[in-house]
């Protein structure tokens, strides 16, 4: 029984919810086709078993008590014409010949097909014809005063006679009788057998419905819904929830789909894990090496200057005093020596600056722009006033940012713009300022040496220099900086690789609110 139940769970267990309800409605259809068929057939029966008591039956039993009407009538014409010999009393016999003719035809067909009632029709229409031929038709012919002597004569033989014709249309109305009897007894039984399967057709309809609805709760929305559930639980954090498939093939391969997401997303949440993992690893691993970089920056800025400033304040205290009594390429080492120092200084100064940028000057705030142009200006009013460069910008609006650093990017910004000045024409500076998509950006445009294009992107690179010490002081850390402090305000910063002569550099500062280009103010020299 068992392998029985296998072999056809097996046989069904590749079927499809397609191939389920293909099959289904096929059922379904032929059951009702049946079930219409049997029920037609029913209301048939019960019009055929109608008409034939409506249509036959009853009006051949009608029909035949019409003529024994009319044959009583013609006997009552014909024995008071007998009696009296006067002709008014064949009135009836003239109503019920012509009564008579009328309802024989309407009989005939009625029994067409009914041997009993034919032969008991054929055996009246004898009887009524031989009481005509020997009773009726020679007393209506004979005059009156023969007429009563005739009627008198044949009395007995024409009592005889219609005494059988009343038996013969006693037993043909007994039998027509029998036979709408017989008629109405089938037309209950129809009836009722009609109500009956109509009865049981509702019932199996019931049935059919209650089966298809249990169908497709078992086949169709039983598994979606469980599917759906499990798929919420997974969701809401059960991905260790395993999805198990029911239902037809199809469903049962969707819930297979769905639980290979399910172990893939599982998948990518472990490997999800362990990249957290070794995230917080080399976070902690940053925390650590930014904390042992401060303190390399704290050593840097004491430990490491205090020799320097040493070996050049003794290397001069050498120079002054024992100047005399040195050669000039001692006193050229000397100098050596001491720039050197110096150089470092300025070097270990300028990587603190930088490390610093986005660590130690991070408090956002609302900046006037306007103000840190105007302290920069004035840092740089020497420069400015020994170059003879005109700087020149607008209307600088207010961002959200750190004020040191910002103040760190324009001077950086300007001062290079002064450094690299060409020597055959005033600098000119200009700062401009214009809002778009909330973003504000802005351009310092020179007309200085200019960069080559090949060298636009390395100057943003740490210790990056394009000229020599000699030509062009610095530790190129500058540009660098800019970019470091520029990206730490989510701005963007790069070269105009159209702009002649000289440089223009364009960076981008997220804006408070959207404002419009300023007119330009200008600074003298």
């Amino acid at each position: 029984m068992n392998s029985k139940s296998a072999d056809a769970e097996g046989a069904f267990s590749t079927w499809t919810t397609r191939r389920w309800l293909w099959a289904g409605v096929s059922v379904t259809l032929i059951v009702l086709a049946v079930l219409g068929s049997l029920g037609g057939w029913a209301m048939w029966r019960t019009s055929q078993i109608t008409a034939e008591l409506v249509d036959r039956r009853s009006p051949a039993l009608i029909d035949s008590m019409r003529v024994q009407e009319a044959l009583v009538n013609q006997e009552t014409g014909i024995r008071g014409y007998g009696l009296s010999g006067q002709r008014d009393f064949l009135q009836p016999y003239t109503r019920g010949v012509a009564e008579e003719k009328v309802v024989l035809r309407r009989l005939r067909p009625l029994l067409a097909g009914d041997e009993r009632a034919r032969a008991d029709l054929a055996d009246v229409e004898r009887l009524a014809g031989s009481w005509q031929e020997r009773i009726a038709g020679p007393v209506t012919s004979a005059p009156a005063e023969d007429a009563v002597q005739l009627a008198t004569e044949r009395a007995e033989e024409g009592k005889s006679t219609f005494d059988s014709l009343r038996k013969a249309l006693a037993r043909q109305q007994s039998h027509l009788e029998a036979e709408r009897a017989t008629a109405s007894r089938e037309l209950r039984h129809a009836t009722k057998l009609r109500n009956w399967m109509f009865a049981v057709i509702a019932v199996v309809i019931v049935l059919v419905a209650f089966v298809v609805f249990e169908g497709l709760r078992r086949g169709i929305t039983g598994p979606l819904s469980l599917l759906g559930s499990d798929a919420r639980d997974v969701a809401q954090g059960r991905f260790d929830l395993a999805l198990v498939g029911k239902g037809p093939a199809d469903l049962r391969q969707l819930t297979s789909d769905v639980e290979s997401m399910r172990r893939r997303l599982l998948e990518e949440l472990q490997s999800s894990e362990a990249s957290r993992t070794l995230l917080d690893e080399q976070a902690a691993d940053l925390k650590r090496s930014n904390a042992e970089l401060e303190q390399f920056a704290y050593v840097a800025s004491h430990d490491l200057q205090e020799p320097l400033r040493k070996v050049s304040s003794f290397t001069q205290l050498l120079q002054r005093r024992y100047g005399s009594q040195l050669d000039e390429r001692a006193d050229q080492y000397i100098a050596f020596a001491v720039d050197g120092a110096n150089r470092m200084q300025v070097l270990i100064n300028d990587l603190l600056a930088f490390s610093r940028v986005g660590r130690v000057h991070n408090e956002h705030q609302t900046v006037d722009l306007e103000e840190v142009m105007s302290k920069t200006l004035d840092n740089l009013s020497v420069a400015v006033e020994e170059s003879g460069a005109e700087i020149t910008h607008d209307v600088l609006p207010t961002v959200v940012g750190d004020t040191t650093q910002l103040g760190m990017l324009w001077q950086n910004l300007l001062s290079n713009a002064i450094k690299f000045r060409s020597s055959d024409r005033t600098p000119h500076i200009h700062v401009s300022a214009v809002s778009a998509d909330g973003v504000w950006e802005f351009a310092v445009s020179d007309n200085g040496i200019g960069i080559a294009p090949e060298f636009q992107e390395k100057v943003f690179i740490l210790f990056q220099r394009l000229h020599t010490k000699d030509a062009y002081p610095g530790t190129g850390i500058g540009l660098a900086m800019c970019k470091k402090i520029v990206e730490f305000h989510g701005g963007t910063i790069g070269i105009d690789p159209d702009h002649t002569p000289g440089t223009r550099l364009v960076l981008t500062l997220p804006a408070v609110e959207a404002a419009p280009a300023a007119p330009e103010r200008k600074t003298q020299p």
